[in-house]
């Protein structure tokens, strides 16, 4: 609901501050007061055009911004677009801004953050419906119209069932169009399947086999140089020539002089055992080298099998993977693809005849379906059409228009008729009126404007009040071409809407007015030589001035008056509370 609405330089208004309450406001005031002045600052907050021609002279902007308390039944609605948008402060509300400026250029913000008008008339169209010479009407919408019928009808179990089958039909179709284009070219695909599978598997690839081959492939290549410098090593060891003393011999002589120091020196005693270390040490390496040495040969084809090796690894990563273990990986995805080529023509047979079972249960949901809707559209026609005919619209008539699209390809009907369908059933929907005989039923979108529009809304929104989400309804003009008897009787209606959603109503008619719970007069003013528009919240002898002022000139009679018309209105809303 609308919680709080702020205007400043918009037309006539230099500066508004309201607050509203929940139920039924009523407006009213002399006509070019401001009331619709105040219904265009909402539109504009909703998103429509604005133009600069609505700033009030002498301003440089118009600003309008306005809060509105969320409630559950469209809360998960604002909130996805509000997380879409990173845009969601606090979860219980929204704020709406709009700034006209005098260059052309208009901002709009959602919780403080610029957007863009479009997204604005988004996160609108969930929150208000203004109805009157507006546009901004979700019942006008076609797309919305089938929703509503099934919330009418009360038809959930029926719609999750259709849905839940047709989920599953279009998981099947989707699998059997990929195993059918995949078949088109399986041979293909088959024979460069085989080829890869058995070019990996002959190499028998081990994990690690290239790191060890490319350090098999450096001693190979260098095996000369390799033995040479192992031998120079070993010689200066542990040979030697009888100029040069080996390093081994050198060392145990070390050892030696130690051992005689330590039999001197006991205190030393630990150096000798330090020189012996040494030397085991020198012989262990010795040892190695000739071990190595045995190793290292020079073997022109052993370098030639482990280069072509190398080569054919390289080949294959280039191809399969930049890792041993992902050339390996590819193989056994591949086979797995083979194995699927090899059994889809079996798998495409169990597919069809899941098709066909699930074709046969989505025709079968779907015409309980589209009875239930059926039915459901001559229930709310006739509950229209009455309401219709309470609002002094009698011969108005109101029907729902179901079209079905002939489709080959679609799901056969228990008639034979095979016909398209999508994830809401067979066919498509619209709300048809014909406001005056003789006229023909018509799209809701083609009506006639002004207060015939906002009686077709008020009797379709009274009809369908637990379907329609929409938190907050604007009627203007709602009175046009009624009388006060009449203007009650919409009054009760109004009042009876407004146990659901809070409802703002213009009116001139006092029967109506009496109705409301919050009501606001508004009234033009002379300050400082301009024209501005002010509102007052209206109680007790205000309002009951305002009522009479309504019938005419304020006097006893009038007074009376509007005293019956209170208590007349005060008898019809404690009878309904009482019930």
């Amino acid at each position: 609901m609308l919680n709080e609405l702020r205007v400043e330089n918009f037309a006539i208004i230099d500066r508004l501050e309201l607050r509203f309450e929940p139920g039924l406001v009523t407006l009213t005031g002399e006509t070019g007061a401001g009331k619709s002045i105040i219904i265009d600052a909402v539109e504009t907050l909703l998103g429509v055009r604005a133009e600069t021609t609505l700033i009030r002279s002498d301003a440089d902007r118009a600003l309008i911004e306005g809060t509105f308390h969320l409630s559950t039944n469209i809360k998960e609605s604002i909130h996805a677009i509000l997380k879409r948008e990173d845009l969601l402060d606090d979860p219980r509300f929204v704020t709406l801004s709009r700034e006209i400026r005098r260059e052309g250029r208009n901002i709009a913000r959602v919780n403080g953050r610029t957007v863009t008008a479009g997204l604005l008339r988004e996160i609108g169209e969930f929150l208000v419906d203004v109805h009157g010479q507006s546009e901004h009407l979700s019942l006008l919408h076609v797309r919305n119209h089938l929703g509503l019928l099934d919330r009418y009808a009360g038809v959930d179990e029926h719609v999750n069932a259709y849905s839940e089958t047709f989920n599953q039909l279009q998981g099947v179709q989707s699998e059997l169009d990929e195993l059918r284009q995949a078949e088109s070219d399986a041979a293909q695909r088959a024979d460069l399947l085989t080829y890869q599978i058995n070019e990996i598997d002959s190499a028998k690839l081990q994990p690690g086999e290239d790191e060890e081959l490319k350090l098999e492939r450096d001693r190979l290549a260098n095996a000369e140089n390799l033995a040479s410098s192992a031998q120079d090593a070993i010689y200066s060891l542990d040979e030697g020539t009888p100029e040069t003393q080996s390093v081994t011999d050198r060392m145990g002589a070390v050892v030696s002089a130690l051992a005689e120091l330590a039999k001197l020196d006991s205190s030393k005693s630990a150096l000798e055992g330090q020189a012996q270390d040494l030397l085991d040490g020198l012989a262990d390496l010795a040892r190695d080298l000739r071990e190595y040495l045995e190793l290292v040969e020079y073997n022109p084809k052993r370098l030639e099998f482990v280069e072509e090796r190398l080569e054919l690894i390289t080949d294959l990563k280039r191809k399969y993977g930049n890792s041993i273990e992902a050339i390996n990986a590819y193989a056994q995805k591949a086979a797995q693809e083979m194995e699927a080529i090899t059994h889809a023509e079996e798998r495409i047979e169990s597919l069809e005849a899941q098709r066909e079972s699930l074709l046969i249960e989505l025709a079968t949901n779907g015409e309980v379906l589209s009875q239930k809707r059926r039915e459901a559209a001559e229930t709310l026609s006739e509950s229209i059409e009455k309401e219709l005919e309470d609002l002094r619209m009698a011969r108005a008539r109101f029907g729902v228009d179901f079209k079905s699209r002939p489709d080959p390809d679609g799901v056969q009907l228990t008639s034979g008729e095979r016909v398209a369908f999508d994830g809401t059933g067979f066919e498509q929907v619209e709300f048809l009126v014909e406001p005056n005989p003789g006229e023909g039923l018509k799209p809701l979108a083609r009506i006639a404007s002004g207060g015939e529009t906002s009686r077709l809304m008020l009797a379709l929104k009274n009809v369908l009040t637990r379907a329609d989400p929409t938190p907050t309804l604007i009627f203007d003009e709602i009175d046009q071409g009624i009388g006060g008897r009449v203007g009650a009787v919409v009054g009760e209606k109004l009042w009876n809407l407004a146990k659901n959603h809070q409802v703002f109503c213009v009116t001139h008619l006092p029967q109506l007015a009496a109705f409301g719970g919050q009501h606001l007069r508004v009234f033009k003013q002379l300050l400082k030589g301009r024209t501005v528009t002010q509102v007052d919240v209206l109680q007790d002898d205000a309002r009951l001035n305002e009522l009479a002022e309504m019938l005419g000139e304020v006097s006893e009679g009038t007074l009376q008056s509007a005293r019956e018309i209170v208590t007349t209105a005060q008898k019809v809303t404690q009878e309904d509370k009482s019930e």
